[in-house]
């Protein structure tokens, strides 16, 4: 029987075109989610779109259409990185959807029968790009460390989400490891801040104010403030509100995949809501860095804004996945370089992993008639040096450090192509056929298993690989997957087409 994998990214503000820090997460988030399904756990991936908020109310003002017009015509763009970014995700959630508000008034309801939602006034400082209150204690200069403004100074009556009561809970489950905070720095800097003690927080705001969200349930006048609106996503998409089949399934989600801007947010706030709701916790919460441009943080003005499809467009899309999955690190920030990326792509893709198969078929073409060779496959030499790979691999991935398990699929694609050089085909062609045919099955295995570790991450190159050596279609699961010798004598393998175009660089 398999296990259950459910893993989610944040949702998206819908305010602007999908830049390349969420196409990196949702693209980690796909790796995770491919893997898992490669392992035959039942594997459920989330993402989604966050269409409230003032921002686009304005937004929308500013572009004479109504804000649900808005929010349908954005919601296309970041629906499109599906295909784009060859995702398989499950399920796309809107919280403008009619089972996502349904949910997240249920959710408000439960917290509050559990008297953790309360009516006060309030006076303090707001930010309007971040949709937040803020402190003073935070700002730079009294201005906003994200958006570099003065926040405006407000007082409202408003809803309150007693998140102070559960402080020292979320606290323990953290700190024990019940509640699993990767990387370790960021575990640390939210353990510093509960260690401050949480303040009970915003939860709603005056309709007058907000036009464009959730009405509170039993009050028209006031409005479900982003935290009760968006976090909710995760449990309202898989079907909260019936608390249908799906949801006692997957929930609790293995996994929430967030950027480091909204720690504080999922490890302190949401947890809390989950506890006033009397909600299991999610397991882990894995944190990513930014992405800078040419070393600076992007931004119109610098024109360093890297678009996703103009490097599908010219690479395609296993070379931007490859890309933000090897160059970035996992869990920090990294920079995004075009002459980089360039240099990535002729030394590791086509010279490295798409020249060995390339090689490696033709020369099975040319002495063996394009059928895998009739030789030793013995497991003693090459069997538990794949194995080792394959565990790397998956503890790896499994410590959230997905550069580190695709820089070991690089070091065994290294390792195949100095196996060439070293024994030279080419040579025992005409010296030693029998050491030829046992040379090559080995090749020709090495590559298999290229392709199968380089699933999860490229997936379209993987089926391309595969395909040439004659296993199209072929369903291979993890636990089959590091056994050695699997291709059978005989069997007819493709010439390969290049795996990377020439690109002019």
């Amino acid at each position: 029987m398999s296990d259950k994998f459910y893993v989610t990214t944040s949702i998206a503000y819908v305010n602007a075109a999908p830049h390349v820090g969420y196409a990196m997460e949702v693209i980690q988030a796909d790796v995770l989610a491919r893997y898992h399904r490669f392992r035959g756990d039942e594997t459920f991936s989330l993402t989604g779109t966050d269409e409230h908020g003032m921002k686009l109310v304005q937004t929308a003002k500013e572009k004479g259409v109504t804000a649900q017009e808005l929010v349908d015509e954005n919601a296309k763009h970041f629906k499109a990185l599906k295909g784009l970014l060859n995702l398989d995700y499950d399920y796309f959630i809107r919280t403008t959807d009619e089972n996502h508000v349904a949910g997240a008034k249920k959710l408000w309801e439960k917290m509050m029968a559990a008297g953790d939602i309360f009516k006060d006034s309030y006076e303090g400082l707001y930010c309007v790009g971040c949709e937040a209150f803020v402190l003073e204690k935070d700002l730079v200069e009294g201005k906003c460390s994200n958006h570099n403004k003065e926040p405006e100074k407000l007082k409202e009556e408003n809803y309150f989400f007693r998140l102070s009561k559960y402080s020292e809970k979320i606290k323990y489950e953290i700190e024990t490891g019940h509640l699993k905070v990767v990387p370790l720095s960021r575990k640390h800097e939210i353990l510093s801040v509960l260690k401050e003690g949480l303040r009970d927080v915003s939860f709603s705001r005056p309709k007058k104010v907000l036009q464009w969200g959730i009405e509170v349930p039993g009050d028209s006048e006031q409005v479900m403030y982003v935290w009760c609106d968006a976090l909710s996503n995760y449990i309202t998409a898989i079907g909260y509100e019936k608390e249908t089949a799906q949801f006692k399934k997957l929930w609790p989600a293995d996994v929430h995949l967030i950027g480091k801007d909204i720690l504080r947010f999922h490890s302190a706030i949401w947890i809390g809501m989950l506890m006033s709701a009397g909600l299991p916790l999610p397991k882990a919460i894995y944190v990513h860095g930014y992405i800078t441009s040419e070393g600076k943080k992007m931004s119109k003005s610098l024109n360093n804004v890297v678009a996703p499809a103009d490097y599908v467009d010219k690479y395609g899309v296993d070379a931007l996945r490859y890309y933000l999955l090897k160059e970035i690190p996992t869990t920090d920030d990294g920079d995004f370089s075009r002459e980089r990326f360039a240099t990535v792509y002729g030394s590791e893709l086509a010279n490295n992993i798409g020249n060995l198969v390339s090689r490696v078929l033709a020369m099975t073409g040319k002495y063996f008639d394009f059928k895998v060779p009739e030789g030793d496959i013995s497991p003693d030499i090459f069997g538990p040096e794949v194995e080792k790979v394959w565990r790397d691999y998956g503890r790896a991935i499994d410590d959230f450090d997905l550069k580190k398990a695709l820089e070991r699929v690089v070091e065994f694609a290294s390792y195949a192509n100095k196996f060439v050089d070293d024994t030279k085909p080419w040579v025992l062609a005409k010296t030693d056929t029998k050491e030829l045919a046992r040379v090559i099955y080995v090749l020709l295995e090495m590559v298999r298993h290229i392709a199968l570790l380089l699933g999860p991450f490229m997936p379209q190159m993987s089926e391309k690989i595969m395909d040439y050596l004659g296993l199209g279609g072929t369903k291979t699961v993890f636990r089959d997957a590091a056994k050695w010798g699997l291709l059978k004598p005989g069997s007819a393998v493709k010439p390969a087409e290049p795996l990377f175009k020439r690109v002019d660089v």
